[in-house]
């Protein structure tokens, strides 16, 4: 039997290569997927040899994320609940698309995964699978084996002899990409308890950012971003300099409590700084050249996209097709936002587009030709009417 795991490198899958050798005497083919987790890389290839996968793969997916993943997503205005910019939620499909193109190339059997059975990364990883390659088999051990704590993974790696090192249980668990850093469990599972200072690793704490603001010029042509201070860059370029200048002014933080697919809720803490910024001077532009009726039924669209995202149902038909209306609605969002940074502030303060629908002639409060305010009077009462109607006929009653 030949398995693809999505490894990490931490405890859990490095625990789950020998239990897949021993349990399912099968071959394990380790795969990583680089999407901007930076050092967090290193000696992952060594790492998961000498925890005896046969063959290893670190793919640099940095280019495909950004491009055809989160600049889709943002074109899309796709913010879940109370600001959850779903940057873990994005990644899942990535990875688990680059598993089944490993299984196919390698002949393999099934994939698995590292996530629990209380999580949304479960039903991400699998859906996606499932909608890939229909006939795959998934391996979740947290959902089969016996351990139930990290006290009971380290002494089955001892007796597997897996290089894992022995350390205190982090305080919380850490996800990191190119468009986030998400925080959950341990000390963060009290929702009265505040984030300690020095977990954030993309922001600085808006205390110690400069006391000097910063603007910030981003240029956008049918909804993405093409352009940073005038210079053209890649999607992938984009989002590098914008975590730079947002982490710089604490930018992006979001602390609150979502609801999980799986039924529960689930307290995050989530660094943003790139995206927060890409969405607000997206949002600026769109006020200037998006249709007024477009944008409201596109507002009105939103919750269910993201839901779908945050759900793992990005390669589902219903996905696909509020793509195409929410790319066709951002068709129209070309020009520029200039945002200003200060101290965790992220706040339009300029924004400017060549086919603007805003008319200064027509919504001027001074003097102009371009609107006669009497037609207001038949606008209002018609618009009333069935309000007036309502109104006589429980006076009459």
């Amino acid at each position: 039997m030949k398995v693809v795991l999505a490894y990490s490198g931490g405890l859990d899958t490095s625990v789950i290569i020998g239990w897949l050798r021993e349990v399912y005497d099968a071959e394990v083919i380790a795969f990583a997927a680089d999407l901007g987790q930076e050092e967090e890389l290193t000696g992952l290839d060594a790492k998961a040899k000498n925890s005896g996968a046969s063959k290893v793969y670190i793919d640099d997916l940095r280019a495909e994320f950004a491009s055809d993943f989160v600049f889709p997503m943002i074109r899309a205005g796709a913010i879940y609940e109370s600001g959850y910019l779903l940057g873990t939620s994005i990644a899942r499909p990535l990875i688990a698309k680059r598993m089944i193109e490993i299984v196919r190339e390698n002949q393999a059997d099934a994939i698995c995964h590292g996530a629990t059975g209380k999580g949304n990364d479960q039903v991400r990883f699998e859906v996606t699978a499932y909608a890939l390659e229909p006939g795959i088999r998934v391996i979740a051990p947290w959902r089969e084996w016996q351990y139930k704590s990290r006290t009971d993974l380290i002494e089955y790696a001892k007796r597997l002899n897996v290089p894992v090192p022995v350390t205190a249980a982090k305080p919380y668990s850490m996800d990191r990409n190119l468009l986030h850093i998400s925080y959950e469990g341990g000390i963060l599972e009290d929702p009265w308890a505040a984030p300690p200072k020095d977990m954030f690793k993309l922001s600085v704490d808006p205390e110690d950012a400069p006391d000097q603001a910063e603007e910030v010029v981003i240029d956008f042509v049918k909804g993405d971003a093409v352009a940073v201070n005038g210079e053209s860059m890649s999607p992938l370029e984009i989002m590098r300099t914008l975590n730079k200048l947002g982490g710089k002014h604490g930018v992006g933080r979001i602390d609150l409590v979502e609801n999980r697919f799986v039924g529960m809720k689930s307290r995050g803490v989530y660094e943003t700084p790139g995206g927060t910024i890409l969405y607000r001077a997206r949002e600026a532009v769109e006020q200037l050249t998006m249709d007024r009726e477009v944008m409201h039924t596109r507002n009105s669209l939103v919750p269910q996209y993201a839901k779908l995202v945050y759900n793992g149902f990005w390669f589902a038909p219903e996905r696909e097709m509020l793509q195409a209306a929410m790319d066709q609605a951002a068709s129209a969002v070309t020009g520029t936002a200039r945002i200003k940074l200060y101290k965790g502030n992220c706040t339009v303060a300029g924004r400017r587009a060549e086919q603007s629908l805003y008319d200064p002639e027509i919504s001027t409060f001074e003097a102009s030709d371009a609107y006669d305010q009497k037609d207001a009077e038949g606008f209002i009462k018609l618009n009333a009417l069935r309000l007036r109607i309502r109104a006589a006929m429980r006076h009459k009653g």
